[in-house]
């Protein structure tokens, strides 16, 4: 009986997986990140054959221990993880910044993805209620992209009601770090009051990068994001802290 309900939720786990890397494939978000859900459903696939026909016993004791070890361990990174990235997601930053540095994300010949409309949304909220404060739109065009982000971020603003005036605009960037560090030369690093603005999933990890990067008195924004996307997100967000600690960019 167990062991017809641990193939059962196995077979689930695979399913869900499949769908779901399915389904975020299709939003088309601008990276092949969509496929760990694949990766995903072919580890409980292969957990279902090894449970049905019991093979793990053939499986030697040190590397069945070993393979458990890096599950819990990956288990517990994404656990602690997720934990600092909520700790986030309901910044909303310092009144009447000097400056606010939004990020950008994937663009569309029709306009921004909703995931950047998102954060634009949130900037028109903090520039109406704070006419002082510059901007400064961030991102270059990707590979699948008709033109750079920061661009198309601007063009949504002006339409919005925004002075083009008050708009800068950072063409080059292809990632967070680009992102941050080449609005440095835009800003007073040392004295300006900077707010930045992205999603509450990505919030953490841009906040440490500009601390990292030397802008001391630094804020978030956050800009809200659809849930059912949360668990590929704030997934994609371990990895992303993961790599930028190997690399020093926080």
């Amino acid at each position: 009986m167990k062991k017809l309900a641990l193939q059962i939720i196995l077979a689930v786990l695979c399913i869900v997986c499949l769908a779901y890397g399915a389904v975020v494939r299709g939003v088309g978000s601008g990276n092949r990140f969509w496929m760990v859900w694949w990766a995903g459903a072919l580890f409980f696939a292969l957990l279902f054959v090894l449970t049905a026909r019991r093979l793990w016993r053939r499986i030697p004791r040190g590397l069945l221990y070993a393979g458990i070890g890096i599950c819990a361990a990956g288990l517990l990174y994404v656990i602690v993880c997720s934990a600092f990235i909520f700790s986030h997601f309901h910044d909303r930053g310092e009144e009447g910044a000097d400056v606010i540095i939004v990020l950008g994300a994937q663009v569309y010949p029709s306009g921004p993805s909703i995931i950047l409309q998102h954060r634009l949304d949130t900037a028109l909220d903090y520039l109406y209620a704070h006419p002082d404060t510059r901007c400064i739109v961030t991102g270059g065009q990707g590979e699948n992209e008709h033109a750079p982000e920061a661009e198309v971020m601007r063009e949504y603003l002006v339409a919005n009601g925004i002075d083009s005036a008050r708009i800068l605009t950072e063409t080059e960037s292809k990632n967070t770090i680009g992102n941050i560090t080449n609005c440095l030369s835009l800003i007073d690093a040392e004295n300006d009051s900077v707010g930045i603005i992205t999603n509450d999933f990505h919030l953490f990890r841009s906040l440490s990068i500009a601390q990292k990067q030397g802008i001391r008195n630094v804020s978030g924004i956050a800009a809200p994001s659809r849930v059912f996307y949360y668990p590929h997100n704030i997934l994609r967000e371990c990895v992303g802290i993961l790599k930028d600690k190997l690399l020093g960019n926080m």
